[in-house]
């Protein structure tokens, strides 16, 4: 299993437009085979980061997700939703694998 950790910069006064442009993407990562844990908005603290975490099975299975989600018309639309909004200033994606017991 690989987790996916997107940490966002946001443009503080488009929170709303981010948390709409986070819950379209919540289903897509389901679609392909994922498994989306959330998106966590700023609470306490600094006002423009948020977080993403979803996992998929192995890295090979996100880039099949990758490579389908660039085709995918609700996927294409939410990207079109970030355009016209421009909700995020940027981000970065990193990697890890979960330790259990």
């Amino acid at each position: 299993m690989v987790t996916c950790q997107v940490r966002y910069v946001l443009d503080p006064f488009k929170l709303k437009e981010f948390e709409a442009y986070g819950k379209m993407w919540i289903p897509l990562v389901e679609k392909f085979g994922g498994k989306h844990h959330g998106y966590f908005m700023p609470g306490e603290g600094d006002s423009n980061i948020a977080l993403a975490l979803f996992s998929f099975a192995s890295l090979a299975a996100y880039e099949t997700y990758r490579s389908q989600a660039a085709t995918d018309p609700e996927c294409l639309a939410a990207m079109r939703y970030y355009e016209e909004t421009r909700c995020f200033l940027s981000y970065e994606r990193s990697f890890f694998r979960p330790v259990f017991e």
